[in-house]
């Protein structure tokens, strides 16, 4: 697309970062005195060990270019952008409680969605999976650059039954709407097959590049219990049917072990929460492959006292239950051999908690290790973009962040990132920068002598 159609697209530089530390998050790994040469968004060459003192006697050589960016990363960490695979943009802070949260004004939410990826960018977060209520019309302008957010896999609305976890309304409110119509900022309301395809067949029309289905009862949800089953089999055999035939996959909001196993039997490919499950159901997931999203830092924010009078009472009690389950399920899925992937979950004002689930994720058992793989390699299976995400390699996108420290030996490291990320490259452009060594593509501004 010509420079003249969309003005604020910039081209990526040329970078040679050299003596760099790189992690690789599949083999847990540091590799030292490493070189990474990058153009046009791509790792275009990646050179370790002996291999990296050629190169970087040959980067000096040419460093002059004003094309090519040297950088001397000695000291320093590169670690591939971070995936969070359960996010809610439609959600933004800006509003007092749960409820004006969840029913603000379409308009107001998209125009402070910006801003709310901005945020994740800035705290590593190279790409986010929206879980609902993200549109396709956000998801351009960060990639065409209008915008500075990660990238964005969306699912459009959730879609759910009437009464269920993705309908808003109250008990009191009687307002109807046929056909499969009721739509909120993050939600769709389907009943009976026909309704189900109609919606799924919608949402992938409108740019969806996955499905979310709700299956069983949820946290915040006005008018349901935890333990509630929600669509019936032939509901959801419908939505994997029509995902199956576009070429994807659908992902199902669940708690228990009877609404994990419902999805799981009739195609469901992901869980997102997965809270109250037990061993049996773990083991069927990792004998099926079916990828878990825990996000264990929702209830822990809702339940501090920092956001203190956020829910209601009635959910605030639905919180807990869930809260007090989420580490024990972490461990069960780890035991059993479930793939899990980093997600949060978080809504409104919670949404400057993200980065605090590598913490979460340490307490319920798992090391850096697997908080690393779960954030970077298994995130970038689940958006079945394996071959260009979660990895510091040759011809994968260099979605990369430096940092001055290694979150492989304390993971703690990525709760702060004002702290530990000197700076975060997604395509090739520095995106947001700390460090006085490399500045930020971001800044555009031409100076005058």
């Amino acid at each position: 697309m010509s420079a003249s159609l969309v003005p604020w697209q910039r081209a990526s530089k040329r970078y040679r970062f050299i003596n760099a530390q790189i992690i690789d998050t599949k083999d847990a790994q540091v590799y030292k005195n490493c070189s990474i040469d990058i153009a046009d968004g791509v790792i275009r060459r990646l050179s370790r060990h002996a291999e990296a003192t050629a190169v970087n006697n040959d980067a000096m050589q040419w460093s002059q270019n004003e094309d090519i960016t040297l950088v001397n990363l000695e000291g320093k960490y590169v670690l591939p952008g971070l995936i969070d695979c359960h996010v809610h943009l439609a959600m933004p802070p800006g509003e007092e409680g749960l409820r004006e949260t969840l029913t603000q004004d379409a308009n107001t939410s998209l125009l402070r969605q910006p801003w709310l990826a901005m945020q994740m960018l800035d705290r590593g977060f190279t790409t986010i999976r929206d879980c609902g209520g993200a549109n396709l019309a956000l998801k351009t302008a960060f990639d065409q650059g209008l915008y500075p957010g990660p990238r964005l896999f969306i699912s459009g609305h959730a879609i759910s039954q009437t009464g269920g976890h993705g309908d808003v309304r109250t008990s009191r409110d009687q307002s109807y709407a046929c056909c499969g119509g009721n739509v909120n900022n993050i939600g769709r309301i389907a009943d009976g097959p026909d309704q189900c395809m109609y919606a799924a067949r919608e949402e992938l029309r409108q740019g969806a590049d996955f499905l979310k289905i709700v299956v069983s009862g949820g946290v915040i949800s006005p008018t349901d219990r935890l333990v509630n089953l929600q669509y019936a089999p032939e509901e959801i055999r419908a939505f994997t049917k029509v995902a199956k035939d576009a070429g994807t996959y659908v992902t199902a909001h669940a708690y228990t072990p009877a609404a994990i196993q419902n999805a799981i039997s009739n195609g469901v490919h992901g869980i997102e929460h997965g809270n109250l499950i037990d061993k049996p159901t773990a083991a069927m997931m990792a004998e099926k492959g079916v990828f878990l999203t825990p996000t264990l830092v929702t209830y822990k924010a809702m339940a501090s006292k920092e956001f203190a009078g956020f829910l209601p009472p009635a959910i605030a009690a639905k919180n807990i239950e869930v809260l007090q389950a989420g580490f024990q399920s972490v461990q069960l899925a780890s035991d059993a051999g479930v793939t899990m992937v980093f997600g949060t979950d978080l809504v409104g004002p919670l949404q400057v908690k993200q980065s605090e689930e590598f913490s979460l994720r340490n307490q319920a058992g798992q090391t850096a290790a697997q908080i690393l793989q779960a954030a970077t390699i298994n995130g970038a299976k689940l958006l079945q973009h394996e071959d260009k995400l979660g990895r510091i390699k040759e011809g994968y996108f260099a979605d990369l962040l430096i940092l001055n420290a290694s979150p492989l030996d304390n993971i703690e490291v990525l709760c702060q990132p004002q702290k530990h990320i000197l700076a975060v490259l997604k395509a090739g452009k520095v995106m947001t920068s700390r460090w006085s060594k490399l500045k930020s593509d971001a800044d555009n501004t031409t100076m005058i002598e």
